[in-house]
C-alpha cells in the first residue's frame, strides 16, 4: 500500500467516525439557536470558548510527546503511557480542587456571578477530557481504530440524547403545561443554558468511564527522566497550542468585553451568539480538518525515514487544499439551504462571515499541514513562535476591529492571523525542513475556487431550481478541472 493510501485509509478509519459524529453533534446548532436566543447562545459559545483554552493548558502538549516518544526505536510502550498519563491525573486533580474551591470568584472574574456552578461542572468536564486524551492516542496509535470510534459515538450520543430529553421534550411539553412526573423530577426551567452543560459533563463521564480499562490495565508509574524530555519536548507545544487557541477562541471571548460597555450585556452577549453560531457553518471544512489530523500526526512520524517522505508531504498538501477548496465552494453554493441549519432567522444576519470564516479555517488546515516540518526536525520552539506571532496579530486586529464592525472584525482578524501564519511558516520550513511544496497548485485551488463563488453570485436567477442547477454545475466542473490537473500525480497513489 503506498503511502497516499495509506493516509487516505487512516483519515478515513479515524476521520469518519469523527466526521459522523460531530455531523451528529452538529444537529444540535438548529435545536439550540432555535431554542435560545442569540444572547443566551452567547453564553454557550463564550463558556466553550474558556474550556477550549483550558483542555490546551490542562494536556499541556503531552498527547503529542506521547506519539513522538512511543515512536522512537527501542521505546518502552507502557513506560511512556504510564508516565504521560500518571502525569495528567496528578495535574487535572490538583485543577479540579483549585477550581471548586475558588469556583465563585472565578464565575465573578467571567461575569456570571449567579451561576459558580457552571464553572464546577466546567472544570470536570475539561479535567476527564484532559485525562481521556492520552488512552484515546494510545488507541489510535495501536490501530484500534473501532474501540475508537465506538467510544466517541458513545460520548456524543449521550450528549445528544440528554439535549434532546431537556430541550426538545421537557422544554416545549413544561412550556405547553404538559408536564409529568418526570418532566417534574428531571426538569427546572431555572437552569436554562446550564442543561446543555449537564449533557456534556454526563457524556464527558461516561467516555471516562468507557476508557477506565485502557487506563487501569497498566503499571501506574513515573519515569522522571522521561517525564522530563516529555515535558521539554511539549512545552514549546503547549505554548504554540495557547496561541492557536487564542486564534480561535479569543475573539469569542474579546466581543463581548469590548462590546460590553458600549451596548449592555445582553447585546454584546447576542454578538457573540450570532458570530458563534455563524462560525457554525464553517464547521464542514473543520470536520475535515479534524479527522486528517487524527490520521496524519502519526503517519508523519511513520514516514519520516522513507526516502520519499518530502514529495509525499507535498503531495498532500496538495490533496488537503483541493478538498478544502471543493467544500469551500459546496458551503457558499448551498448557503442559503444550509442557513435553515440556524434555526431562527434572528442569526441570518452574520451569514456575511462564513466565506471569510471558510477561507480562514483553510488557511488553518494549511498550517497544520506545514507544521511537518518542526515536528519532524524537532525544533517545536518555531511552532510556538509562529502561532504566538498569530496571537498577537489575532489580539491586535481585534482591538481594534471589533469597536469599529463588531463580529465582522472578529472574521477578518481571523483570516489575517492563519494567513500570516501560513505564510511565516512556509519560509521558515524551507529554510530549516525545505519540503516541495506546489505553490502554484496550492494557490490555483484557492483563486479557482474564489472566482467559481464569484461567477456564481453575478448569476442572478429567481427560479430556485434552476439556481441550484446552475450551481450544482458549476461545483462539478471545479472538481472536473481539478481532476484533469492533479491526473499526472496518479502514478504517486496507485
Amino acid at each position: 500500500m503506498t503511502p497516499l493510501k495509506k493516509l487516505a485509509g487512516q483519515t478515513a478509519i479515524y476521520g469518519l467516525p469523527s466526521i459522523v459524529g460531530r455531523l451528529l453533534n452538529y444537529l444540535l446548532v438548529p435545536l439550540h439557536t432555535g431554542v435560545f436566543l442569540p444572547e443566551r447562545f452567547g453564553v454557550i459559545t463564550e463558556m466553550y470558548a474558556y474550556v477550549a483554552f483550558l483542555v490546551v493548558i490542562l494536556t499541556y502538549g503531552m498527547e503529542t510527546a506521547y506519539f513522538r516518544f512511543q515512536s522512537k526505536e527501542g521505546a518502552n510502550h507502557q513506560r511512556v503511557f504510564s508516565t504521560a498519563l500518571v502525569s495528567l491525573i496528578l495535574s487535572t486533580c490538583v485543577f479540579w480542587v483549585v477550581t471548586t474551591v475558588f469556583s465563585q470568584n472565578i464565575a465573578e472574574g467571567i461575569n456570571y456571578p449567579d451561576n459558580s456552578e457552571f464553572v464546577v461542572w466546567f472544570a470536570f468536564i475539561v479535567g476527564m477530557d484532559a485525562i481521556s486524551s492520552i488512552p484515546m492516542a494510545r488507541l489510535r496509535v495501536e490501530g484500534k481504530a473501532v474501540r475508537f470510534a465506538l467510544i466517541n459515538f458513545a460520548n456524543i450520543l449521550v450528549n445528544i440524547g440528554l439535549n434532546l430529553f431537556w430541550l426538545s421534550y421537557c422544554l416545549p411539553h413544561f412550556e405547553a403545561g404538559n408536564s409529568n412526573w418526570l418532566i417534574n423530577m428531571l426538569y427546572t426551567p431555572e437552569i436554562g443554558v446550564g442543561y446543555v452543560f449537564i449533557a456534556n459533563l454526563l457524556a464527558s463521564g461516561v467516555k471516562f468511564l468507557l476508557l477506565s480499562p485502557v487506563v487501569f490495565k497498566i503499571r501506574f508509574a513515573v519515569d522522571r527522566s522521561l517525564l522530563k524530555e516529555m515535558l521539554i519536548y511539549g512545552s514549546p507545544l503547549l505554548i504554540s497550542s495557547i496561541a492557536i487557541i487564542v486564534n480561535e477562541s479569543a475573539d469569542k471571548i474579546l466581543l463581548k468585553w469590548l462590546l460590553l460597555d458600549e451596548l449592555g450585556t445582553d447585546a454584546a452577549t447576542k454578538e457573540v451568539g450570532i458570530y458563534g453560531a455563524c462560525y457554525k457553518l464553517s464547521i464542514i471544512i473543520s470536520l475535515f480538518i479534524q479527522a486528517f489530523r487524527y490520521a496524519a500526526e502519526p503517519f508523519f512520524f511513520s514516514q519520516e525515514k522513507e526516502k520519499n517522505s518530502k514529495e509525499v508531504y507535498a503531495t498532500i498538501m496538495n490533496y488537503f487544499v483541493l478538498v478544502c477548496a471543493t467544500i469551500f465552494l459546496g458551503v457558499m453554493l448551498y448557503l442559503d439551504v444550509l442557513k435553515h441549519f440556524l434555526g431562527n432567522e434572528a442569526y441570518w444576519e452574520g451569514l456575511h462571515i462564513v466565506p471569510i470564516l471558510l477561507f480562514a479555517n483553510i488557511f488553518l488546515g494549511i498550517f497544520y499541514n506545514l507544521s511537518v516540518w518542526y515536528k519532524l526536525s524537532g525544533k517545536t520552539q518555531y511552532g510556538a513562535i509562529i502561532a504566538s506571532l498569530g496571537a498577537l496579530i489575532t489580539l491586535v486586529l481585534n482591538l481594534i476591529l471589533i469597536p469599529q464592525i463588531g463580529y465582522t472584525g472578529s472574521a477578518w482578524a481571523t483570516l489575517v492571523c492563519y494567513a500570516s501564519m501560513v505564510i511565516i511558516s512556509y519560509h521558515l520550513g524551507q529554510k530549516h525542513f525545505p519540503i516541495s511544496y506546489s505553490l502554484k497548485k496550492v494557490i490555483g485551488y484557492l483563486s479557482l475556487a474564489l472566482i467559481a463563488y464569484s461567477i456564481a453570485n453575478q448569476i442572478k436567477v429567481e427560479n430556485e431550481i434552476l439556481k441550484y442547477v446552475i450551481h450544482t454545475f458549476i461545483l462539478i466542473s471545479f472538481i472536473g478541472v481539478a481532476f484533469v490537473l492533479e491526473k499526472p500525480k496518479k502514478a504517486i497513489i496507485s
